[in-house]
């Protein structure tokens, strides 16, 4: 059987189980958008919602109690306002703080409690969260045992393939999931040691599924609709996860959702389309953070809204200059006007 075949009968055999349920929820469109700390706030996953993503994780925050309040922290809450499934996801390595803070999650209007054991930063390492958690089952089972117990909503864990190359436990990690509670595992098809870099590895997330009955999601290098038609092929998986690629392009989910057969064909974003966006985008987030600091926040979203169009570097620099928050719409308005009609590159 050719690949091509193989990937097309897999994919039909894969679309019989949806949707998805997640607890009392329904996921009718599992492609996701992964939470990404500093990008994925609340206007962000808005965005990625309306242009095909079926749910989003929010920022991860730490269970740490004395910084529930702090600026940074009380914007990665659940927020009655999110138009899908409110996710909050949590950083921590003691069970009884974990527990604690899921249960203020719940109290603050969270749905799903979704639990990091797969961030590879250096600070988090530093202070044995995270994917550094993957060195420690017994732990992992506490955490989890604990947090599933103190909450009557959905609790999903996201994890990597290992710690290193020569420790891989992901399968481990996922028995003791389903063991817990656990309503969903997403699969970083990396370990620990690889952070980002090299390609994502999905013999892993092929073995987790075959291990386990709950949900498993595919994350990693997911950079096209005919990448992710091949990951959920390959891995069997139930969804795909999506970070990085998303950066600038929020309409790969879209472009994802076609490709899975969750929307009709997806059509590129032309200039018009890509404004439209980028300006519902940067209005959204003033609204959110206020336009003083939303216009700082909201710069590391136009660099990469920008900087794979040609010309993009020289309207940031104007961007960046100018002080009134109220000119930048009209700054990126003309830019995309003005310009010799080329498509954009790279996207």
């Amino acid at each position: 059987m050719s690949a091509t075949v193989f990937e097309t009968v897999a994919f039909l055999f894969w679309r019989d189980f949806f949707p998805m349920q997640l607890g009392s929820y329904t996921i009718d469109v599992p492609v996701m958008v992964a939470p990404m700390a500093g990008m994925t706030d609340l206007p962000f996953r808005e965005v990625c919602r309306k242009l095909g993503a079926g749910y989003a994780v929010g920022e991860m925050t730490t269970c740490l109690p004395q910084f529930r309040d702090s600026r940074k922290s009380s914007t990665r809450w659940a927020a009655p306002e999110e138009s899908g499934v409110r996710v909050v996801q949590l950083l921590g390595a003691d069970p009884a703080m974990m527990a604690d803070a899921s249960r203020y999650a719940v109290e603050a209007g969270a749905q799903v409690i979704d639990i990091n054991m797969g961030c590879p930063a250096k600070k988090v390492l530093q202070t044995e969260c995270g994917s550094a958690l993957m060195k420690n089952p017994l732990l992992i089972e506490k955490i989890l045992t604990a947090v599933v117990d103190a909450v009557d909503v959905p609790v999903t864990l996201k994890i990597r393939t290992g710690w290193d190359r020569e420790h891989r436990n992901a399968v481990e990690i996922a028995r003791i999931a389903e063991s817990a509670g656990i309503a969903m595992l997403t699969v970083h098809g990396r370990t620990r040691e690889d952070a980002f870099c090299g390609e994502a590895e999905y013999d892993t997330i092929r073995s987790v599924k075959a291990t386990v009955g709950i949900p498993v999601i595919a994350n990693g290098d997911i950079d096209s609709g005919e990448k992710a038609r091949r990951v959920m092929a390959e891995t069997g998986a139930d969804g795909v996860m999506i970070g990085r690629a998303s950066f600038g392009n929020p309409w790969i989910f879209g472009e994802v959702a076609a490709a899975l057969g969750f929307q009709d064909d997806f059509v590129r974003p032309d200039a018009a389309e890509r404004v439209r966006v980028i300006l519902a985008h940067m209005a959204r987030h003033y609204e959110y953070y206020g336009a003083e600091r939303g216009s700082v926040t909201f710069r590391k979203h136009l660099r990469h809204y920008l900087t794979s169009i040609e010309g993009g570097e020289k309207i940031l620099q104007a961007l960046y200059a100018e002080k009134d928050p109220t000119l930048h719409a009209g700054l990126v308005t003309d830019f995309f006007f003005l310009q010799d009609s080329e498509s954009p590159r790279g996207v």
